[in-house]
């Protein structure tokens, strides 16, 4: 303990006052202070522990001897040597060796820097606000038996005139944090309802399309079917020979109708599931292009597609239809694959082809490759289209978050989809 003039501990508190002023965060603070500390109390650590998250975290801001304590944010106050003191059970912690004092011994105690530091003699007093604690002010001396109760009350003045800063700068760091947050909610919720837009658009599109296919396909070809009909009627030619190429055309038509009802509702997802809605489409693209294309499908989530929701197993779906559909029709590949699996706790799909990569249509809204990141968006995955293996080809990758209580799950990037042994092609 040194003993000072009542008119020398006067200038040193003084000091601090002077040296706080314009110190814009609280390890600038800490440190500006720490020399006229010093002069009061002598110390080989000090640090200030400020409490956050409703008091049940603290991190420690600290000068003299870097700890552990230091690298630490948010850590748990159940876990810290001084937690009676934060806790207000106490009105003061004060150890002549803390390295044997029982108080700071206790199990899970995150201790280590005391020992390893040899932070003896250990003063310990907390900051208050309107009767509230908000921090602790903290000095260490590697010496044993240094401090007495007269340290103690210095340290309370000291942490009476340190309060006030830091708890001006604890406020303006959470309303820092908070502006952010609110930042990004609004950010999120502005693209939600950009996808949202998008996506309804890119449905209305759709809708537009089936009812211009059932009109110039479908109905057309009923029309003339039925105009035939009319005319084999009125003419009596109703044998066999006459039957057999309207009986062609209405197979003709069936078959166009189902590819458009099949198109507008995943019969087969819904059926058997999303593995086997995407194989069932990947095989059927791959033979109605009538190319030489060299197709697999690998389902490595061991039953984690099966606990998705409806609508994410139909949006992932749509994304894999449509990255197969640019594939085949534009890419001109010799092999294309799909891999589903688990990873890193999210759902990860990967299309992959080794074609001349997909043409992206710029300037539209409601194009393909728009829509696969708009699906993505809003079932909260990521869709990232990139290179494939070897520098070559293209990948599609979604990766969707999975809730922890089902087993896995997270967003999509972008990478080289691995292929497994083909199954069909």
């Amino acid at each position: 303990m040194l003993q000072l003039a009542p008119a020398a501990l006067f200038e040193h508190y003084l000091g601090i006052s002077r040296l706080l002023a314009g110190q814009l965060d609280f390890r600038s603070a800490i440190r500006s202070v720490a020399n006229e500390v010093a002069h009061i109390i002598p110390h080989d650590h000090l640090d200030v522990c400020v409490l956050v998250e409703d008091g049940n975290y603290h991190t420690a801001y600290e000068t003299g001897i870097d700890t552990a304590w230091g690298d630490l944010e948010g850590a748990p106050v159940v876990y810290s040597p001084i937690r009676s003191l934060l806790w207000n059970e106490v009105d003061y912690l004060l150890s002549d060796d803390a390295t044997v004092d029982p108080r700071f011994r206790f199990e899970g105690a995150f201790r280590a820097p005391i020992d390893e530091q040899s932070l003896r003699s250990r003063i310990h007093v907390p900051m208050k606000v309107e009767g509230a604690i908000i921090a602790a002010l903290s000095c260490s001396s590697r010496t044993a038996g240094l401090y007495t109760l007269d340290d103690v009350e210095h340290a309370r003045v000291i942490a009476d005139l340190l309060t006030p800063y830091f708890f001006a700068l604890r406020a303006a760091e959470q309303a820092q944090r908070s502006a952010i947050v609110e930042a990004e909610a609004r950010a999120r919720e502005e693209g939600l309802r950009l996808g949202a837009l998008r996506l309804t658009e890119a449905l209305e599109q759709e809708r537009q399309r089936i009812g211009m296919d059932l009109h110039d396909q479908t109905l057309a070809d009923l029309t003339r079917l039925a105009r035939r009909v009319e005319q084999l009627s009125l003419s009596g030619e109703i044998g066999p020979d006459a039957l057999e190429p309207v009986s062609r055309s209405l197979q003709h038509c069936m078959h166009d109708l189902r590819q458009i009802i099949e198109q507008a509702k995943p019969s087969v997802l819904q059926l058997f599931g999303l593995a086997q809605a995407v194989e069932n489409h990947l095989d059927r693209s791959v033979r109605d292009s009538g190319m030489p294309i060299r197709w697999a499908l690998a389902d490595e989530t061991a039953g984690a597609l099966d606990r998705l929701e409806p609508t994410v197993s139909v949006a992932l779906f749509r994304i894999a239809q449509e990255a197969i559909n640019n594939a085949v029709r534009h890419a001109r590949p010799a092999r294309l694959a799909v891999r589903l699996r688990v990873e890193a706790e999210s759902l990860v799909l990967d299309v992959t082809d080794d074609g001349s990569g997909v043409v992206r249509p710029r300037g539209r809204i409601g194009s393909g490759v728009e829509n696969m990141k708009t699906r993505a968006r809003l079932i909260s995955a990521t869709c990232t289209i990139g290179t494939g293996r070897n520098n070559g080809g293209t990948t599609v990758t979604v990766r969707l978050p999975l809730a922890p209580e089902r087993g896995a799950g997270a967003p999509c990037e972008g990478g080289t989809g691995d292929e497994s042994p083909d199954r069909g092609g």
